[in-house]
């Protein structure tokens, strides 16, 4: 008898434990279950998710976007702990922790109805995810237009996803043609730098502001077997292949070795030949909504930028 009672004293917090982590999968009358086929599979999900926690920083902002306060973020990559441009819609949310490596207690201690995320960060916690609350993912970080439409669809609010689709390629069609009117030589090149302490990142089409930039029109260099997002560049030698006819540059931080990187790069003989700096085109762009933010909402802020530096008023909203 006492081994038993011992045996059981033992398992008890393994039961504990497990309940904690794990949802029953029942749903209420009015949350009858839906199947959203996603990055992972297919998964039932409520009609309309009310308890939304979202894991990376696209997600939180199509989130935004579609008109969701996520009970539960992970930390912004800068302007800790949230981006400015999303403190007033998240200002009650729950920090669970970083994109890269999510807390799981936490998680689960918020009774979500919806956990979203991206197989590019979190393959590897999907089931324990999934253990918490219906989980869904996307295969990447870097489509805004896939992060908000799964979004739209997992949580119930396709109408408005497709709204927020509809008012983006309105607002492409009419910067491309703005663009082809007021820019000699139209289209042209252009190249996305990301300027580190050691190295250059030059950011192709698949990344998020490539993605943004080709829409619009702008092409951007081709590099043979070159990753999905871009490469890094840490030879001077590689400088003509960021060649274009403009440089978008993101400085990764405001610090003295950041700046003297750039300034290194950029008194260098074969900079100085490239189209750019040559036409005087290099322009320096604003961080957070380039490369960090991720979805909908940040994509608009580059149109913004794109219209101010263009002077398209009829674009600038």
């Amino acid at each position: 008898m006492n081994k038993i009672i011992l045996n059981c004293a033992r398992l008890l917090p393994l039961c504990l434990f497990a309940s904690f982590f794990s949802y029953s999968g029942e749903m209420t009358p009015q949350s009858t279950p839906r199947s959203v086929t996603h990055a992972m599979g297919v998964t039932e999900v409520p009609q309309r998710a009310m308890r939304v926690i979202t894991l990376f920083q696209g997600a939180t902002d199509s989130a935004v976007a579609l008109g969701i306060h996520p009970i539960g973020v992970v930390d912004a990559w800068a302007e800790k702990p949230t981006y400015r441009y999303l403190r007033e819609p998240l200002k009650e949310a729950v920090h669970v922790g970083l994109e890269t490596q999510p807390n799981l207690e936490t998680i689960a201690a918020l009774h979500p109805d919806l956990i979203i995320g991206s197989t590019f960060r979190h393959e590897k916690i999907y089931a324990q995810l999934s253990q918490i609350a219906p989980t869904v993912f996307t295969d990447n970080v870097s489509d805004f237009q896939q992060t908000l439409a799964l979004t739209a669809q997992a949580t119930g609010r396709e109408s408005e996803g497709k709204k927020r689709l509809e008012q983006w390629q309105h607002r492409v069609t009419r910067i491309r043609a703005e663009l082809q009117k007021s820019v000699p030589d139209w289209p042209i090149t252009a190249s996305i730098i990301n300027v580190r302490s050691d190295h250059l990142r030059l950011y192709l089409q698949e990344s998020f502001p490539g993605m943004v930039l080709s829409a619009i029109g702008f092409q951007l260099p081709k590099i043979k077997n070159a990753a999905g997002w871009g490469i890094k560049l840490k030879s001077k030698e590689a400088l003509p292949a960021i060649n274009a006819d403009v440089f978008f540059i993101i400085p990764h931080a405001d610090n003295a070795a950041v700046k003297q990187n750039f300034e290194s790069w950029r008194h260098h003989p074969l900079w100085r030949i490239l189209n750019a700096p040559k036409n005087n085109a290099v322009y320096t762009v604003e961080r957070t909504s380039w490369l960090l933010s991720g979805g909908i909402l940040g994509a608009n802020q580059i149109l913004d930028q794109i219209a101010n530096r263009y002077h398209l008023q009829s674009a600038v909203r």
